[in-house]
């Protein structure tokens, strides 16, 4: 199982980490990828690393601001946000990819999926 935190309201040009945690079996045995969707749109590809670690990708709308990044020790995939803009409110979902090498940003390769957390971008 898969749970995301670290959501919430932010102000326009701020950050957030947000967290995900696997219970029940090693993130790293996985590739993690963080989507994002707001409503009445598709579920869209934010960024995603593979099982090793040794490939990360960034969708372009956050290249330069977004950072993803494993924790093994913890069992733990972050996803670091800076200079958060009001486009990127929405839920985000952290999921696993069973194909360990890849690395990309289409949902339909992952199969298990978190609830998600809100990420407000607001003044």
């Amino acid at each position: 199982q898969l749970l995301e935190s670290g959501g919430g309201l932010v102000q326009p040009g701020g950050s957030l980490r947000l967290a995900c945690a696997g219970s029940g079996d090693r993130l790293d045995h996985y590739g993690i990828g963080w989507f994002r969707q707001v409503p009445g749109k598709e579920r869209e590809g934010v960024s995603c690393i593979s099982s090793i670690g040794d490939r990360t990708n960034n969708a372009n709308s956050v290249k330069g601001r977004f950072t993803i990044s494993r924790d093994s020790a913890k069992n733990m995939v972050y996803l670091q946000m800076n200079s958060l803009q009001p486009g990127d409110t929405a839920v985000y979902y952290c999921a696993t990819d069973p194909w360990v090498r890849r690395c990309d940003l289409w949902p339909g390769n992952y199969d298990s999926w978190g609830p998600g957390t809100q990420v407000t971008v607001s003044s």
